[in-house]
């Protein structure tokens, strides 16, 4: 008997910490969920969707890869650009026909998003055309141009706004301009639009389309949403025979243009001949072109920080020379340029990303890629339709 409140008191705390277990087990459980699924934290009954930018800027060093960046910007005591892109991705660069790519169809991936034979613009390997980057963004109301030191209707600059079996069809793939999915266009190429076999004079019917149309040798400020701005008969000077600065003046010309007339716009810009410089294989060439390269990327990058809602890519549409650094035994701190070949090689080529959406370009793809998703900002941004 005399047991008696002790086992009571035992009893009732033995009663006591079975109530707390079976409130502690439940909340211990609950807090590990919270932790381990940190989006029960939300307030929101969705998560955010990512930022899309109003704005891309799509550069292309044609001809660009890994050892003329190296190459040339070691020696260069200006900023290089390239250092300031925080994603870095590598693309893949094997046409249709061919593991070898030529500009054609090295662009054409970029504009259509489908492999195609070497030689071919805006087709894919049946030689079937595809609504390009450009037109399916003039569909959504974007503002399209592009800036190059090549003739507007060479190659690169042609896969995104026009559709032709041969890229030797300049005559013809000039034409494709008059259907208006190019607002603005700057470079070299003027012979194509005004001494044509077929007599027709394209900036005479371009400006009954409302187009400002521009011959000059010297670029000059120009307010227009629709401009085509032809710069030489064919292709630009080389840096080396005293171009100067008209990439980057032409680049912020497309720019100031595109932002003042059109909410959102996609704008290409090619340093073209890069890859002129190494089909001659002369270093020097290349070096000046992609001096002058890296001197448009700083200006597009600051441009870019400042106004936060543009996408800048920048990518080659193929390495040019077979380049390597070799040893320079008579100066260990440089080196000695080396091509291997006067064509193209089959090697990736980097790609560099800065602002809304660049996470997507990291990684190592397919050419092709690069349109999807520059097609899924696009989607982001409001259109319904996919480009086909």
């Amino acid at each position: 008997m005399h047991n008696l409140p002790i086992r009571c008191i035992i009893a009732a705390k033995y009663v006591n910490v079975n109530n707390m277990r079976r409130l502690i087990i439940p909340c211990v459980w609950l807090l590990c969920l919270l932790l381990l699924n940190p989006f029960l934290l939300r307030s929101e009954p969705n998560p955010r969707r990512k930022k899309a930018p109003k704005r891309i800027i799509f550069l292309i060093g044609d001809g660009m890869g890994l050892a003329q960046i190296s190459g040339v910007m070691v020696n260069d005591p200006k900023q290089n650009a390239f250092e300031r892109f925080p994603v870095i991705g590598l693309s893949k660069t094997a046409s249709a026909d061919n593991y070898v790519t030529d500009s054609g169809a090295g662009a054409t991936v970029f504009a259509i998003g489908k492999k195609a034979k070497n030689g071919a613009i805006g087709v894919d390997s049946s030689e079937q055309p595809h609504r390009s980057i450009f037109e399916w963004a003039k569909q959504s109301n974007w503002g399209t141009g592009l800036v190059v030191t090549s003739s507007i209707t060479h190659a690169t600059p042609a896969s995104f706004y026009a559709h032709v079996p041969s890229r030797k069809m300049e005559e013809e793939i000039a034409t494709f301009l008059l259907q208006q999915h190019c607002d603005i266009a700057i470079g070299g190429g003027q012979k194509f639009f005004t001494e044509r076999k077929d007599q027709r004079n394209l900036f005479a019917e371009l400006s009954q389309l409302g187009f400002t149309c521009k011959q000059d040798s010297v670029l000059v400020q120009t307010d227009a949403a629709k401009l085509i701005y032809t710069l030489a008969p064919n292709g630009l000077k080389t840096m080396q025979a005293g171009r100067g600065d008209v990439l980057l003046k032409g680049t912020a010309l497309a720019q100031k243009n595109l932002s003042k007339h059109y909410q959102k716009s996609f704008l290409m810009v090619e340093g073209s001949q890069i890859d002129w410089g190494g089909h001659d294989n002369d270093y020097a060439y290349v070096q000046a072109e992609l001096v002058d390269f890296n001197e448009v990327l700083n200006a597009v990058l600051d441009w870019a920080m400042a106004d936060k809602n543009t996408l800048v890519v920048v990518t080659a549409d193929h390495e040019t020379g077979g380049l390597s650094l070799l040893e320079n035994k008579e100066n260990l701190g440089s080196f000695k340029p080396h091509f291997s070949t006067k064509g193209h090689t089959g090697i990736m080529v980097p790609v560099f990303a800065y602002g809304p959406g660049s996470e997507a370009f990291a990684g190592i793809y397919e050419n092709t890629e690069i349109f999807e998703k520059f097609a899924q900002i696009i989607k982001r941004n409001g259109t319904t339709q996919r480009a086909r």
